[in-house]
């Protein structure tokens, strides 16, 4: 790594938004309070995503290689791992908690993957206006807080285990190597990411004080909506390999890409079925 590697990494980390240094101290001292009343499950939630989004922004500040491959595996693994605990840790529950009538928990899950594209095609849609804040990151912060809330409640409400809320922030890691390598290309710095970073983190803290009544047909559709939102979310991070996708912007390559592509396609089925099964692999060894 050269001198200016490092003059570089430097400039763009300070070229940021003081918009995140904030957020990373509201994240510490959220941290505290939650350090006090013991609540460690999502302590550490909180600062996985953290570190996974901050850190592969760091790592994709000084990478200078085509890394098409490197995104289709994160990817990969992250959404084969977030389908697979959606479908094992929270549908059941949905189900299970809807009092008897677990139509409730399908009508949550339904409106979950509903309200899900629908703020996809807002968020979108929001892209293309002349916003403040830069639109990728304005969209990674949108979902880090609506992904934040939900885990917030889950855990404020029910005993699920670390590894459910460990499989839903995997994204974080590649969705932040992505955001980063795309502000570079636009000459920002990558700082500005510990805002959606610390989001996940500060949003589910706040919610998980939210209690849950203990009505059956609420809690099926509160938990069957979060199902249905992680799913949806799971979903929309398959790698895709496609011509006009972000996988084929980062190719770099002239001319017919096509047969790149192709390879590509073989890595993500095998990256997302991966993802699922290390998730069950680490269910079997818990249970």
């Amino acid at each position: 790594m050269t001198h200016n590697d490092h003059t570089d990494g430097a400039r763009n980390f300070l070229d940021g938004s003081t918009v995140g240094i904030v957020s990373l101290v509201v994240l510490l001292a959220l941290s505290a309070v939650v350090i006090r009343a013991g609540v460690w499950d999502l302590l550490i939630i909180s600062w996985a995503a953290f570190v996974a989004m901050a850190g592969a922004g760091f790592l994709a500040t000084y990478t200078r290689r085509d890394h098409a491959e490197t995104l289709v595996w994160g990817y990969g693994l992250a959404s084969g791992a977030m389908i697979t605990s959606a479908a094992v840790f929270l549908v059941p529950q949905a189900i299970g908690v809807s009092g008897g009538t677990p139509q409730y928990g399908g009508f949550g899950i339904a409106l979950g993957l509903i309200v899900g594209f629908g703020s996809h095609t807002v968020g979108h849609r929001l892209a293309h206006m002349d916003l403040p804040l830069d639109r990728t990151v304005a969209e990674l912060s949108a979902h880090a807080l609506s992904a934040g809330a939900i885990i917030g409640l889950i855990y404020g409400n029910m005993d699920v285990g670390l590894t459910l809320g460990l499989a839903i922030v995997s994204h974080k890691g590649p969705a932040g190597y992505a955001a980063a390598d795309r502000l570079a290309r636009n000459g920002r710095g990558w700082s500005v990411l510990l805002l959606p970073a610390a989001g996940v983190g500060i949003a589910a803290i706040l919610s998980s004080l939210v209690a849950i009544p203990a009505s059956g047909a609420i809690r099926g559709i509160v938990f069957g909506f979060a199902a249905g939102v992680f799913l949806h979310v799971a979903m929309d991070f398959l790698p895709r390999c496609e011509i006009g996708s972000e996988i084929h912007d980062v190719l770099k390559v002239e001319g017919d890409a096509h047969h790149l592509l192709d390879r590509l396609r073989m890595h993500a089925v095998a990256s997302t079925a991966l993802g699922g099964f290390v998730v069950f692999v680490a269910w079997a060894v818990l249970v």
